[in-house]
């Protein structure tokens, strides 16, 4: 990047501020959207494309070995005419960050000419042909695929500054991902009567970014076949983590695998079901034990509070005497709790809800 971005940067943001600074209008004889001087052309040498980004995404993506990572180690072509696995694996995350949400768009990405020449790219493959890549797949390149990504994800860590991962948080969940299609491979239907599938999803909250991603049948338990990914984060992020704790809620409690996780020095926040034997312990704690549960506001109010609306849905609820639960306050309290398959106890926090019906 030119020293010189910095400043037109600079003045940019310093134009914007003075136009959006904090003004006493009067009363305005006409609306604010006055129209601008502007004229469209159409350029013989000059073009453009909305997702001009990709540009710097690619150059990163090169910069990391990203290309060489997945072209030495994921094998599903026995030939390259033209592409490289590393071209379709590019196309479909291209594809997906210019705003295509399926296959047939990647003929509006081969048709725009600015797009390729963005990319340096002659020609892109099509839907059919990224369809029949796709099919190469079997689960253990899907894992050598993820296996590319965490290596040059390690070389993106090793160039952050120092207190990067003091502690790093890892975040495990599943969810459902529904699909239209009648015959798609491994589907199954949900709880909640979606057709579909389950995806586990081990991600590090610190950046946001998932770490492994998991296809299950629809029908698949959320903490399903969880215990080796949720494994393979913490030696993924241990490297680079002063401390790794790991959250999850009541389905990831593997009480199993909690000494094991605490003698190699992780952390955890996980739920547990308020099962009869914890509910007991919870009832028989002295009066003194409880506290009163201060929640931290989602926000800070910089202005005025606003004044609240008038709460139809209560009002409709009431004239219909329909039963009606409403929070009325919340107690917490605290302590040493030991699962049947521990060898240890470990601290266990329990909120004691203050309900009104």
């Amino acid at each position: 990047m030119k020293k010189s971005y910095t400043s037109i940067l600079r003045k940019h943001q310093q134009r914007i501020a003075r136009r959006l600074r904090t003004r006493n209008y009067a009363e305005q004889p006409e609306p604010m959207f006055q129209g601008g001087n502007i004229h469209y052309e159409v350029a013989s040498r000059t073009g453009a494309v909305g997702c001009g980004g990709l540009g710097a995404v690619h150059t990163l993506v090169q910069q990391l070995g990203l290309v060489k990572e997945i072209d030495e180690h994921l094998h599903l072509l026995k030939v390259h005419l033209p592409y490289h696995e590393s071209d379709h694996v590019l196309n479909f995350a291209y594809n997906l960050l210019a705003g295509g949400v399926r296959l047939e768009d990647l003929e509006l990405r081969r048709q725009d000419e600015h797009y390729l020449n963005g990319l340096g790219a002659q020609r892109i493959p099509d839907p059919t042909t990224a369809g029949d890549f796709t099919r190469r797949f079997a689960p253990d390149d899907i894992l050598t695929l993820q296996e590319c990504i965490k290596r040059t994800r390690q070389k993106v860590w090793s160039q952050q500054p120092a207190g990067f991962l003091t502690e790093a948080y890892v975040d495990v969940d599943g969810t459902i991902a529904g699909t239209l299609g009648e015959g798609k491979g491994g589907m199954d239907l949900s709880y909640k009567g979606i057709w579909g599938y389950a995806p586990l999803i081990v991600s590090l909250a610190n950046t946001n970014e998932v770490l492994y991603l998991v296809n299950r049948p629809g029908n698949a338990a959320s903490h399903a076949e969880s215990v080796p990914w949720i494994d393979r984060a913490i030696a993924l992020v241990s490297p680079r983590a002063g401390s790794v704790t790991v959250r999850g809620d009541t389905d990831f409690t593997h009480t199993a695998q909690l000494d094991r996780w605490a003698a190699q020095g992780t952390k955890f926040i996980l739920g547990m079901d308020a099962h009869a034997k914890v509910v007991g312990l919870a009832e028989a704690l002295p009066a003194a034990a409880w506290r009163t549960l201060e929640r931290v506001p989602r926000y800070e109010i910089l202005t005025q509070p606003r004044t609240q609306p008038v709460n139809v849905k209560a009002q409709i609820v009431k004239a219909r005497a329909y039963k009606n639960i409403v929070l009325v306050g919340e107690d917490v309290a605290e302590f040493s709790y030991q699962p049947n398959q521990c060898d240890q106890a470990y601290r266990l926090v329990v909120v004691r809800k203050n309900l009104s019906i």
